[in-house]
């Protein structure tokens, strides 16, 4: 048998592959796998970042309730947060996950990590078994590890994530910032008319309402289509198609208004 060195240094090896990128579904399977159990990341609102199940775990209101919507519920999520350290083998004979459903594999058994950085609490790891299958103390060292893993992991998630949206809204600030006035007043109007993300629109028709030339939406679309955060085509007579790339064009043009 493994001592619990050994499987220390292996989930690290495992998870140190794993992190090359955030990536918490990889991460979720190498702790289901060193510690044999159902496990579920969840930042601070209950979201789920990360999950993997047992392949011997089958649970339909799990996956039409809480996995296909990708968060538990929220009154749960509220008695998870009551946990401020780690709290082992909980036992019930009702649904781990706080569903209002008949658990086939009661009594089931959870550990509850608080995932804490800076002293600040990032979200929950939660570890699930069922069958009255408890976690020893090698697990629960094991989880205790893994937990301190993870809140590295959503610190980096969170820094990755500010990261990305200073740059989306630079590139549209960038973009905002070589339209004209009157090229400037097309956009709100089309994307006002869009009314979402993508969708089709005939630009002579905005121009004729607005009072501008067809040729002052189509260089805006240009300008917009080179900086990445639009794709147009046209589609002749049936007028042009617009998606948006860069979420956060909307949120700036909003504020021009």
């Amino acid at each position: 048998m493994q001592t619990l060195l050994e499987k220390t240094r292996r989930m690290n090896q495992r998870l140190s592959m794993a992190a090359s990128e955030v990536d918490f579904d990889a991460s979720a399977k190498v702790i289901r796998d060193s510690i044999d159990c159902n496990v579920f990341i969840l930042d601070k609102m209950g979201r789920i970042l990360g999950s993997a199940l047992l392949d011997d775990f089958d649970c339909s209101a799990l996956k039409d309730e809480i996995l296909a919507k990708n968060e538990i519920p929220a009154s749960y999520n509220e008695r998870l947060f009551l946990y401020r350290e780690t709290v082992a083998n909980l036992k019930s004979d009702e649904c781990v996950y706080g569903l209002e459903t008949q658990c086939p594999h009661i009594p089931t058994v959870a550990t509850i990590l608080p995932v804490i950085a800076g002293g600040e609490r990032l979200g929950t790891l939660l570890l699930t078994r069922g069958e009255g299958k408890e976690f020893d103390d090698e697990d629960l060292v094991l989880a205790e590890h893994a937990a301190t893993v993870t809140a590295m992991e959503i610190v980096r998630h969170n820094q990755d994530t500010v990261e990305e949206e200073t740059r989306s809204r630079t590139a549209v600030q960038v973009a905002l910032g070589t339209l004209s006035f009157s090229e400037l007043n097309a956009m709100r109007h089309i994307f006002e008319e869009l009314g979402g993300t993508e969708g089709f629109l005939v630009a002579s028709k905005i121009a004729d309402r607005v009072g501008i030339t067809r040729s002052v939406i189509v260089n805006a679309l240009r300008k917009f289509e080179s900086a990445g955060v639009i794709e147009s085509r046209s589609l002749g007579m049936k007028g042009t198609y617009i998606r948006v790339l860069n979420k956060k064009l909307l949120e700036e043009l909003k504020k021009l208004r």
